[in-house]
């Protein structure tokens, strides 16, 4: 655990190494402000970006280690994540359940003017005229 520990504090230190050959040439105010970067400024620079990034990886990998030897040695729980509920679809309206009888009869009436309106049709087309369906007669 302790080695763990230790490689975890010289990951950081090497991380902040990285920062530092980073920034230290314009901190330390050897790049000029209003020129192009110098070939010692281009190398500082990656050279401290490659550090940071093995810095950061391996801080990220002894922090790894570390808390799986927590759970190991079950100073450390791991919580188990809640499935988040769904959301409940309401439930569509019951349509109103009818019977046969209660349907013939709310049909009654629109059968009944239905065969009204057929019969009178017929009747205009024995006397010989020709029925124009929603037009008004223009005699």
């Amino acid at each position: 655990m302790i080695r763990k520990f230790a490689g975890a504090v010289v990951a950081a230190l090497a991380l902040m190494a990285g920062l530092w050959l980073m920034i230290a040439p314009f901190a330390l105010g050897t790049q000029p402000e209003t020129a192009d970067w110098t070939g010692a400024t281009t190398s500082e620079f990656f050279t401290g970006l490659g550090v940071t990034v093995v810095g950061v990886i391996g801080v990220a990998s002894f922090v790894a280690s570390i808390h799986e030897e927590l759970v190991t040695r079950g100073l450390v729980t791991v919580r188990q994540r809640r499935p988040e509920p769904q959301p409940v679809p309401e439930p569509a309206p019951a349509a109103p359940q009818t019977s046969s009888a209660e349907l013939a009869a709310l049909l009654a009436p629109l059968v009944e003017a239905l065969r009204e309106d057929l019969n009178s049709t017929g009747e205009h087309r024995q006397n010989g005229a020709t029925p124009l369906i929603g037009a008004e007669d223009n005699r």
